[in-house]
């Protein structure tokens, strides 16, 4: 491990930008965002956000950090997962024949700056579900081979975050090309470096820096800690089990008495993979196929000859609950959770899934303790 002084992050920036596009945290709308950063004057320095249930707000930070807020709006899904995929084109020629173009890019090589442990672990997930499974991606494939993952210790937790309840916490154990720890104290603003691949070290080789001390570590540990018991949500035990026995519940028709089935909790999940396909054709003689995110809450996702098996939005709401906490494990041997807790800040009506799962499973304050 290194200690690299905050004056000099534009030094790794710039050994980043060599391996890629960065892309990292940037204020955009009254939001963290992820956009190009080409230097640390880009990254959202002084900033915070403060999440709870349906609110979301940025407000000015004293600790002056460069990665002091919680999460951004929006995960690293949609550099890995487009919204929105053209998969091919085609356009018919003077003798009435068809000609066919594959539409896929160059997936060009690109820097995660500023991963945090949940979103490392909901990258992890995806790639058991488009990489290992029987029937690979070669999409999300192609750009993932291109993903170099620098990863953050999270300074601060949201009061949305239950992450220490399913699995991981605020500082990243694996899955990163280099993780960083922000620290800021009376030996100064600096950042604790290490390598998690051979592609980390040989980007790292390129700065000079200082051998990290113990206490160096040991002021990690502490940033990390703090961080975890500010973390006050947790997922019921056994939740998958409790789903699995919990289809008819009378607590689904509660909660679908709030819920508005607006998608927003699935576009904003990391792990979430709904899609649709569509093609269009136009009177010129071109037509294209193209892969949207779509979502288990909307009425057409389960439409089938005769109407859609989700008809209400009680079932719709059971089946992304029980499919994310309980169906994951069946079919890819994980949770399709990973306590990030934007399905909570972002849902309109403030519903929080670590309550309702609490509600089926009969506990009484299971969502905090």
């Amino acid at each position: 491990m290194h200690i690299l002084t905050a004056d000099r992050l534009d030094e790794l920036i710039g050994a980043l930008r060599r391996v890629g596009r960065v892309v990292g945290p940037v204020l955009r709308e009254g939001a963290i965002s992820y956009g190009e950063v080409e230097s640390a004057a880009d990254l959202p320095r002084g900033w915070t956000d403060r999440q709870e249930p349906g609110a979301y707000r940025l407000e000015w930070d004293s600790r002056d950090l460069y990665f002091g807020f919680t999460l951004g709006a929006q995960s690293w899904k949609p550099f890995l997962f487009p919204p929105r995929l053209r998969l091919w084109s085609a356009r018919r020629s003077e003798d009435g024949s068809f000609a066919t173009r594959d539409e896929a890019d160059d997936a060009p090589a690109q820097v995660f700056l500023g991963v945090r442990p949940c979103d490392l672990a909901a990258i992890a997930v995806q790639d058991r579900v488009f990489l290992h499974g029987p029937h690979q991606d070669p999409e999300y494939r192609r750009r993932r081979e291109h993903a170099f993952l620098v990863a953050v210790t999270c300074g601060q937790a949201a009061t949305t975050c239950f992450c220490t309840s399913m699995g991981h916490g605020p500082r990243a154990e694996r899955g990163f090309d280099i993780a960083l720890t922000e620290l800021r104290d009376e030996r100064g603003h600096r950042f604790l470096v290490e390598a998690g691949t051979r592609r980390g070290d040989e980007v790292l080789s390129e700065l000079c820096m200082e051998e990290a001390t113990a206490p160096d570590g040991q002021d990690a540990g502490r940033v990390a800690a703090a961080t975890a018991a500010q973390i006050t949500r947790r997922m019921p035990a056994d939740i998958a089990g409790v789903l699995r026995r919990g289809h008819a519940h009378p607590h689904w028709g509660e909660v679908a008495s709030r819920c508005l089935a607006c998608t927003n909790c699935t576009l904003v999940c990391p792990t979430c993979f709904c899609m649709a396909v569509e093609d269009t054709t136009d009177l010129d003689g071109t037509a294209h196929r193209d892969r949207r995110w779509d979502s288990c809450f909307t009425a057409g996702h389960s439409y089938i000859h005769g109407g859609s098996v989700h008809a209400s939005t009680a079932s719709r709401y059971r089946q992304w609950m029980t499919h994310k906490l309980s169906g994951w494990f069946d079919q890819f041997g994980t949770s399709g959770c990973v306590g990030c807790g934007r399905c909570i800040t972002w849902c309109p009506a403030a519903i929080d899934i670590t309550a309702e799962a609490a509600a089926i499973a009969g506990t009484a304050g299971g969502a905090t303790c």
